[in-house]
């Protein structure tokens, strides 16, 4: 009997390989094809050798790349004091919203406002109306700094959707459990420290990480209100050379960061869905 079932089992796992590969063929086939059909018919076109010269100019993306990366460094500094502040805001905000006691209502009033505000606002209105809005009141160095006010839109920004990121995790966790907590003597506040956060924030890390990389492009947004990041510096050599490949070399770069990243996310995504089966 056991054997018998081995034999089928490893009869299907046979068969589900042999889909597999035949499946890659395919598309790999398919993707060859329409890659051939593209590196043809591209060049055809009338006006391609002028959008080569204007986009993809070896010289300039040569000469302006070693700059592009220096800016991007100021992209990721932003980002790297940014998010954890997101984080912080973004958990404070979804257990606002979150809390049972009558007597903290208003702060449930708060964190619902707030995540309606900054959610319906667009990134880039946030950091206009921040960015120079508060250095308009004639603050002293450094707090008329664009560094600080840009950084306070993207958190306002990003708090808001994190926040409901957590509180769907928050949500998703079995009310048994809380009710298990209770009964076991702990506290309302140490159930959601010990009990249901810990299983929240495992189930919401992928959503998060689609967050993250969001926020890595939208820091170039901070160009408009004076830091010179990766886009306004593409932007200064685009009107030094008249040319528009520095826009192609700083998408690269962008590039380079947020696929590994994203691909992160969907493998995290994928094993998440198999624990679930």
């Amino acid at each position: 009997m056991r054997s018998t079932r081995y034999k089928k089992t490893n009869r299907r796992q046979a068969y589900e390989a042999k889909r597999r590969r035949r499946s890659n063929i395919i598309a790999a086939i398919s993707t060859a094809i329409a890659a051939a059909f593209l590196y043809i018919l591209v060049p055809l076109t009338p006006g391609w050798s002028k959008v080569k010269l204007s986009f993809f100019n070896w010289d300039v993306l040569v000469k302006t790349f070693p700059k592009l990366l220096d800016a991007f460094l100021l992209n990721v500094m932003i980002f790297a004091w940014s998010a954890p502040l997101i984080a912080i805001l973004g958990l404070l905000i979804a257990l606002a919203r979150n809390t049972q006691s009558p007597a903290l209502f208003p702060l449930r009033i708060f964190g619902a406002t707030f995540t309606d505000v900054f959610r319906g606002v667009p990134v880039i209105l946030t950091v206009y109306l921040i960015g120079f809005g508060i250095p308009g009141l004639g603050l002293p160095r450094p707090w008329n700094s664009p560094y600080i006010w840009g950084t306070l839109a993207l958190v306002l920004t990003y708090s808001a959707y994190v926040a409901e990121i957590f509180r769907s995790g928050i949500e998703s966790v079995h009310k048994s459990q809380r009710a298990a907590a209770l009964s076991l003597g702990l506290s309302e506040r140490q159930a959601m420290r010990d009990v249901i956060l810990p299983q929240a924030i495992r189930n919401v890390v992928p959503s998060q990480m689609n967050m993250l990389i969001a926020l890595q492009k939208d820091v170039s947004l901070l160009s408009f209100i004076g830091p010179v990041e990766i886009f306004r510096q593409a932007g200064v050599f685009k009107s030094l050379m008249a040319n528009f490949t520095p826009y192609v070399g700083a998408a690269l770069i962008f590039l380079v960061v947020t696929i590994p990243s994203t691909r992160y996310a969907d493998y995290l995504m994928a094993r998440q869905m198999r624990a679930r089966e």
